[in-house]
Protein backbone atom coordinates (compact mmCIF):
# COMPACT_ATOMS: atom_id res chain seq x y z
CA UNK A 1 0.00 0.00 0.00
CA UNK A 2 1.19 3.49 -0.72
CA UNK A 3 0.46 6.11 1.96
CA UNK A 4 -2.18 8.53 0.75
CA UNK A 5 -3.15 6.41 -2.25
CA UNK A 6 -5.97 3.96 -2.76
CA UNK A 7 -5.61 0.55 -4.30
CA UNK A 8 -2.79 -1.90 -4.06
CA UNK A 9 0.34 -2.93 -5.89
CA UNK A 10 0.45 -6.23 -7.72
CA UNK A 11 3.79 -7.86 -8.33
CA UNK A 12 4.16 -10.52 -10.99
CA UNK A 13 7.52 -12.24 -10.65
CA UNK A 14 8.50 -14.22 -13.73
CA UNK A 15 10.80 -17.19 -13.33
CA UNK A 16 12.46 -19.28 -15.98
CA UNK A 17 14.28 -22.40 -14.99
CA UNK A 18 16.84 -24.58 -16.75
CA UNK A 19 15.02 -27.52 -18.34
CA UNK A 20 11.72 -26.02 -17.11
CA UNK A 21 12.22 -27.74 -13.74
CA UNK A 22 9.32 -26.45 -11.66
CA UNK A 23 10.53 -28.58 -8.72
CA UNK A 24 13.73 -26.50 -8.49
CA UNK A 25 13.87 -24.77 -5.08
CA UNK A 26 13.37 -21.25 -6.49
CA UNK A 27 9.95 -21.77 -8.18
CA UNK A 28 8.95 -24.35 -5.57
CA UNK A 29 9.55 -22.01 -2.63
CA UNK A 30 8.20 -18.98 -4.50
CA UNK A 31 4.90 -20.83 -4.82
CA UNK A 32 4.52 -20.91 -1.05
CA UNK A 33 4.67 -17.13 -0.67
CA UNK A 34 2.46 -16.06 -3.57
CA UNK A 35 -1.29 -16.17 -4.06
CA UNK A 36 -0.84 -18.32 -7.11
CA UNK A 37 1.26 -19.51 -9.99
CA UNK A 38 0.60 -19.49 -13.71
CA UNK A 39 2.71 -22.08 -15.49
CA UNK A 40 3.29 -21.53 -19.20
CA UNK A 41 3.90 -24.53 -21.44
CA UNK A 42 6.18 -24.63 -24.48
CA UNK A 43 4.22 -27.42 -26.17
CA UNK A 44 0.95 -25.46 -25.90
CA UNK A 45 2.73 -22.39 -27.27
CA UNK A 46 4.05 -24.48 -30.19
CA UNK A 47 0.44 -25.50 -30.94
CA UNK A 48 -0.55 -21.83 -31.17
CA UNK A 49 -2.52 -21.89 -27.91
CA UNK A 50 -2.72 -18.37 -26.43
CA UNK A 51 -2.14 -17.98 -23.58
CA UNK A 52 -0.19 -21.25 -23.28
CA UNK A 53 -1.22 -21.90 -19.68
CA UNK A 54 -0.57 -25.38 -18.35
CA UNK A 55 -3.64 -25.82 -16.17
CA UNK A 56 -2.52 -28.72 -13.99
CA UNK A 57 0.53 -27.22 -12.23
CA UNK A 58 -0.97 -23.70 -12.15
CA UNK A 59 -2.75 -22.71 -8.95
CA UNK A 60 -4.66 -19.96 -7.21
CA UNK A 61 -5.01 -19.66 -3.48
CA UNK A 62 -7.58 -16.87 -3.84
CA UNK A 63 -9.97 -18.51 -6.30
CA UNK A 64 -11.97 -20.39 -3.67
CA UNK A 65 -12.81 -17.11 -1.92
CA UNK A 66 -14.09 -15.37 -5.04
CA UNK A 67 -16.20 -17.94 -6.87
CA UNK A 68 -19.54 -19.61 -6.39
CA UNK A 69 -22.99 -18.38 -5.50
CA UNK A 70 -22.92 -14.64 -4.82
CA UNK A 71 -19.68 -14.14 -6.74
CA UNK A 72 -19.86 -15.93 -10.06
CA UNK A 73 -22.23 -18.90 -10.33
CA UNK A 74 -23.05 -21.75 -7.96
CA UNK A 75 -21.61 -24.27 -10.44
CA UNK A 76 -18.22 -22.55 -10.73
CA UNK A 77 -16.28 -24.54 -8.09
CA UNK A 78 -17.61 -28.01 -8.95
CA UNK A 79 -17.22 -27.31 -12.67
CA UNK A 80 -13.64 -26.17 -12.11
CA UNK A 81 -12.88 -29.29 -10.07
CA UNK A 82 -14.39 -31.55 -12.73
CA UNK A 83 -12.55 -29.83 -15.60
CA UNK A 84 -9.29 -30.18 -13.67
CA UNK A 85 -9.88 -33.87 -12.88
CA UNK A 86 -10.94 -34.63 -16.45
CA UNK A 87 -7.91 -32.87 -17.91
CA UNK A 88 -5.66 -34.89 -15.57
CA UNK A 89 -7.18 -38.02 -17.11
CA UNK A 90 -6.32 -36.61 -20.55
CA UNK A 91 -2.65 -36.56 -19.58
CA UNK A 92 -2.90 -40.18 -18.40
CA UNK A 93 -4.61 -41.21 -21.66
CA UNK A 94 -1.96 -39.41 -23.72
CA UNK A 95 0.79 -41.20 -21.81
CA UNK A 96 -0.88 -44.53 -22.46
CA UNK A 97 -1.37 -43.65 -26.14
CA UNK A 98 2.33 -42.89 -26.46
CA UNK A 99 3.02 -46.50 -25.45
CA UNK A 100 0.27 -48.50 -27.15
CA UNK A 101 -0.95 -46.08 -29.82
CA UNK A 102 -4.12 -44.02 -29.81
CA UNK A 103 -6.02 -46.57 -31.93
CA UNK A 104 -5.59 -49.16 -29.14
CA UNK A 105 -7.13 -46.97 -26.43
CA UNK A 106 -10.53 -47.75 -24.94
CA UNK A 107 -13.49 -45.73 -26.21
CA UNK A 108 -13.48 -43.75 -22.95
CA UNK A 109 -9.77 -42.95 -23.23
CA UNK A 110 -10.33 -41.82 -26.83
CA UNK A 111 -13.06 -39.49 -25.58
CA UNK A 112 -10.61 -38.07 -23.04
CA UNK A 113 -8.04 -37.50 -25.79
CA UNK A 114 -10.63 -35.60 -27.84
CA UNK A 115 -11.80 -33.71 -24.74
CA UNK A 116 -8.18 -32.65 -24.16
CA UNK A 117 -7.82 -31.34 -27.70
CA UNK A 118 -11.04 -29.36 -27.41
CA UNK A 119 -10.18 -28.14 -23.91
CA UNK A 120 -6.83 -26.77 -25.09
CA UNK A 121 -8.11 -25.35 -28.37
CA UNK A 122 -11.34 -23.74 -27.14
CA UNK A 123 -11.12 -23.28 -23.37
CA UNK A 124 -7.47 -22.54 -22.64
CA UNK A 125 -6.96 -20.87 -26.02
CA UNK A 126 -8.69 -17.51 -25.88
CA UNK A 127 -6.92 -15.62 -28.63
CA UNK A 128 -5.28 -12.27 -28.15
CA UNK A 129 -8.42 -10.26 -28.91
CA UNK A 130 -11.08 -12.55 -27.41
CA UNK A 131 -12.98 -11.13 -24.46
CA UNK A 132 -14.90 -14.05 -22.98
CA UNK A 133 -17.14 -13.44 -19.96
CA UNK A 134 -17.09 -15.71 -16.94
CA UNK A 135 -20.55 -17.01 -17.86
CA UNK A 136 -19.38 -17.81 -21.38
CA UNK A 137 -16.38 -19.66 -19.93
CA UNK A 138 -18.54 -21.65 -17.52
CA UNK A 139 -21.00 -22.55 -20.29
CA UNK A 140 -18.09 -23.61 -22.50
CA UNK A 141 -16.77 -25.77 -19.67
CA UNK A 142 -20.10 -27.59 -19.46
CA UNK A 143 -20.22 -28.00 -23.23
CA UNK A 144 -16.77 -29.61 -23.12
CA UNK A 145 -17.65 -31.88 -20.19
CA UNK A 146 -20.74 -32.96 -22.10
CA UNK A 147 -18.45 -34.64 -24.64
CA UNK A 148 -17.50 -37.13 -21.92
CA UNK A 149 -19.77 -39.91 -20.66
CA UNK A 150 -21.90 -38.63 -17.79
CA UNK A 151 -20.75 -41.49 -15.55
CA UNK A 152 -17.18 -40.14 -15.82
CA UNK A 153 -18.19 -36.86 -14.16
CA UNK A 154 -17.75 -37.64 -10.49
CA UNK A 155 -16.87 -34.18 -9.13
CA UNK A 156 -20.32 -32.64 -9.60
CA UNK A 157 -23.60 -33.76 -8.06
CA UNK A 158 -26.51 -35.17 -10.04
CA UNK A 159 -28.70 -32.07 -9.68
CA UNK A 160 -25.99 -29.93 -11.25
CA UNK A 161 -25.47 -32.50 -14.01
CA UNK A 162 -29.22 -32.48 -14.63
CA UNK A 163 -29.10 -28.72 -15.03
CA UNK A 164 -25.95 -28.31 -17.14
CA UNK A 165 -24.92 -31.59 -18.77
CA UNK A 166 -25.92 -31.62 -22.44
CA UNK A 167 -26.07 -35.23 -23.62
CA UNK A 168 -24.83 -35.48 -27.19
Amino acid sequence: MIKGSTGSVTQIPILTMPNDDITHPVPDLTGYITEGQIVLDRSLQAQGIYPPVNVLPSLSRLMKDGIGDGYTRADHAPLSNQLFASYAKVIDARSLASVIGEEELSDTDKKYIEFGRQFENTFVNQGFTENRSIDQSLDLGWKLLSTLPREELDRVDDSMLDQYYQAT
